[in-house]
């Protein structure tokens, strides 16, 4: 990650944003505070649950399980860099992340290709979400944000 200050565009804001969070969380993983009351909030029965990204997460490997037990509700887009329906996506999700009690998870296609074979992904982008660790909706191509807030409030009770 750059210490410069971002450039006064747009896409080089956010993109310093996502380095910065990036950067934080990894930091996070390898100090052993994720998950811990920095990181959790409690619910109604006492209980800690993992909050809500505000951005969308990038899934960089291992246990895909464990990325979706941390968490109630789980938008996972599979995407790839050279999908142009997966770059419309990418500020609807960014938005859906921010303000849905969903966290989006991002599996680069490409890169991951069991995953893609092991939910049968044919066409990109293709949206999973899971609740509870179990896929309850599918979403294949561009969609709105309404769309994506509708299938989420319809699970997120």
């Amino acid at each position: 990650m750059s210490d410069s200050p971002p450039s006064e565009s747009g896409g080089d804001d956010l993109e310093a944003i996502r380095e910065r969070k990036l950067s934080e969380l990894r930091e996070k993983a390898e100090n052993g505070a994720l998950g811990t009351e920095a990181d959790a909030t409690e619910t109604d029965d006492g209980a800690a649950a993992a909050e809500s990204p505000d951005e969308p997460i990038y899934y960089e490997g291992g246990s895909f399980e464990e990325e979706l037990a941390g968490h109630d509700l789980v938008l996972v887009d599979f995407y790839a860099d050279w999908c142009g329906p997966c770059k419309m996506l990418e500020p609807v999700l960014e938005d859906v992340a921010a303000t849905t009690p969903a966290t989006v998870l991002k599996v680069d296609a490409d890169v991951h290709q069991n995953l893609t074979g092991q939910y049968g992904v044919r066409g990109l982008p293709t949206l999973l979400l899971f609740r509870d660790g179990e896929p309850v909706e599918r979403l294949v191509g561009a969609q709105t944000e309404e769309q994506l807030r509708s299938v989420i409030d319809q699970h997120a009770a």
